[in-house]
């Protein structure tokens, strides 16, 4: 078995209605749930002017390669509403692989670890929540280092529901 740490992210529609829907669907078709973190709440990052995010860091347990997981995630994403239409535009669900075991893969189509995880604060306050002491394996720094480190200037705070 694998263990995976993934990231889930909505800004369209009911979002925090999708980000349950997400869970459900990876407990369902990608592996076995076994944590999760709180649900954060961040003004859009890359572009100005979209509706804030909900986001959630999940620690899955999966027999899935990397490659089939990435499958089962677009199905998941498409299923649940997802176009791929911008690059940082509003999305009704974004599922991200961040780590992968401690694997560093580097593929066209799949970068792990995700390759903008120590910029954005939006995934690295759930992912430190979660798994402050999971060290990214190219960094070499713990999840709460790189938030502690991070410049990213997006506040994000737990999201009352």
């Amino acid at each position: 078995m694998h263990s995976v740490y993934l990231l889930t992210g909505s800004n369209l529609g009911n979002r925090l209605q999708q980000l349950q829907k997400a869970e459900t669907e990876l407990a369902t078709y990608a592996g076995t749930i076994l944590q999760t973190s709180s649900i954060f709440e961040t003004e859009a990052w890359g572009k100005e002017g979209l509706p804030s995010h909900l986001n959630q860091a999940i620690h899955l347990s999966t027999h899935l390669s990397p490659t089939d997981l990435l499958k089962v995630i677009h199905s998941i994403e498409e299923n649940l509403g997802r176009v791929r239409q911008e690059k940082w535009g509003v999305r009704m669900i974004d599922i991200d692989i961040i780590y992968f075991n401690n694997q560093i893969i580097d593929f066209p189509h799949l970068q792990i670890p995700h390759p903008l995880v120590q910029e954005r604060n939006f995934a690295l306050a759930p992912l430190s929540q979660l798994a402050p002491d999971f060290v990214h394996p190219v960094f070499n720094k713990t999840n709460l280092q790189l938030l502690q480190q991070s410049t990213d200037h997006l506040t994000t705070n737990i999201f009352d529901i």
